[in-house]
């Protein structure tokens, strides 16, 4: 079936093959017929509208009436003239639809009452006239439905293509997302290891001679915090792959808002004195919201030490009805001292994404009285763009851990 698919010009040729035995077979074997050389030429004539039924449906079915006038008119054989016809009426309801196949009944249904009334020894009246007129309206209905047929596989076919792309392009968008909330997570890791320890180390240096003592408390920091650092790499990385390199899952859980007093260590270390208060119950907010939470007060102290240098930080973290507050804000560099990193300036819209994923919203500027402040609203309802005044965080009535 396949090969007779692929081949549709062997497939007209055998029908016309076809038709045209069994035409002669019919006018050598029925007694009323009248073979005759014009007959046999009438009779291949009316069998080549075959060969571009498919190109030209309309004008197969006008020739392959005219066939069958020109046989009965030559050899008067009855059964197989109307082989060719029914043929093309097929044709034409199966490739043009319901419409072209009404406008085709309207037209070949009189033409065959004329064709009867003039070639038929029987009466119009008779069971003879009702099985011509049905040798129409068969091959129309069985083409309509074909038509109708392949139109709905059509429609089904490009429905699964569709849902086919979509799944693609949502697996293509959640790993985009996933990279960049891993991308993310080693910006900001790898920024603060590096800044905490570049602020370290010139305390180091400086003390090396003077103090050596504290010059090698502060080495052991260094070694904490890149020791940490790593630690929290390998957790994030190893979502992406375990040890035989398929997917495997974290090799630590994800870092919250309650595993702050880790990062805290690295920020007093380096110069920065810190006053921090959480409330106790952002234990309870969802996994991605004390995850963000985390990451936008890490970076938040980040930009600390590397804007102002040694000074004084306050972190303020609130469990308010539908979500939490969060507050970071400093003194500003203290005379005489200079900021030891510069950066790139992406922090804050970094924060700010970090934010809107979860639905939250946040706002960075600097303070009336010097320093600079961030302050982020994350929502658990889905909502955002709340009171975001330092009044709401500090009136917001939750319970502080020291």
């Amino acid at each position: 079936m396949t090969w007779l698919r692929d081949r549709p010009v062997v497939v007209d040729v055998v029908l016309v093959i076809v038709s045209v035995v069994a035409m002669g077979v019919e006018a050598q074997v029925l007694d009323t017929a009248r073979p005759s050389g014009i007959g046999a030429v009438a009779t291949v004539l009316a069998a080549l509208p075959l060969l571009v039924r498919r190109r030209l449906p309309l004008v197969a079915l006008g020739l392959a009436l005219v066939g069958v006038v020109g046989v009965l008119s030559t050899t008067k054989t009855y059964n197989s003239v109307v082989i060719p016809a029914v043929i093309c009426t097929y044709e034409v309801a199966s490739r043009r639809g319901r419409r072209t196949a009404v406008l085709a009944g309207a037209v070949a249904l009189p033409a065959v009452l004329l064709i009867l009334q003039t070639f038929s020894p029987h009466s119009v009246l008779e069971w003879d006239t009702a099985k011509n007129l049905g040798l129409v309206a068969l091959p129309l209905a069985l083409g309509v439905a074909a038509h109708d047929r392949r139109r709905y596989t059509a429609v089904l076919l490009d429905r699964v293509a569709i849902a086919e792309r979509s799944r693609e392009e949502e697996a293509r968008r959640r790993v985009g997302e996933e990279r960049l909330r891993i991308a993310r997570d080693v910006h900001d890791v790898v920024a603060h290891a590096m800044v905490a320890i570049n602020v370290q180390a010139g305390v180091g240096a400086h003390l090396l001679e003077r103090d050596p003592g504290r010059a090698r408390a502060t080495l052991r920091d260094i070694k904490k915090v890149s020791g940490d650092a790593l630690a929290d790499l390998r957790s994030m990385l190893g979502t992406l792959r375990d040890d035989d390199g398929s997917a495997g899952a974290p090799l630590a859980p994800v870092l919250g808002l309650p595993d702050l007093d880790d990062l805290y260590g690295s920020v007093t270390s380096a110069g920065v004195e810190l006053d921090a208060q959480i409330d106790p119950e952002v234990g309870w907010l969802p996994v991605p919201v004390r995850a963000t939470g985390y990451r936008i007060v890490q970076e938040a102290i980040t930009n600390v030490m590397r804007h102002a240098g040694p000074t004084t930080a306050r972190v303020r973290i609130t469990r308010v009805e539908d979500g939490v507050l969060i507050l970071v804000e400093d003194d500003g560099r203290r005379p005489g001292d200079h900021a030891s990193v510069q950066g790139a300036g992406l922090g804050v819209r970094g924060m700010r994404e970090r934010a809107a994923a979860v639905g939250g919203s946040l706002e960075a500027g600097p303070r009336p009285g010097g320093g600079w402040r961030v302050l982020a609203r994350l929502p658990t309802d889905g909502s955002g763009d709340r009171d975001l005044s330092p009044r709401a965080v500090t009136g917001a009535g939750g319970r502080w851990a020291p």
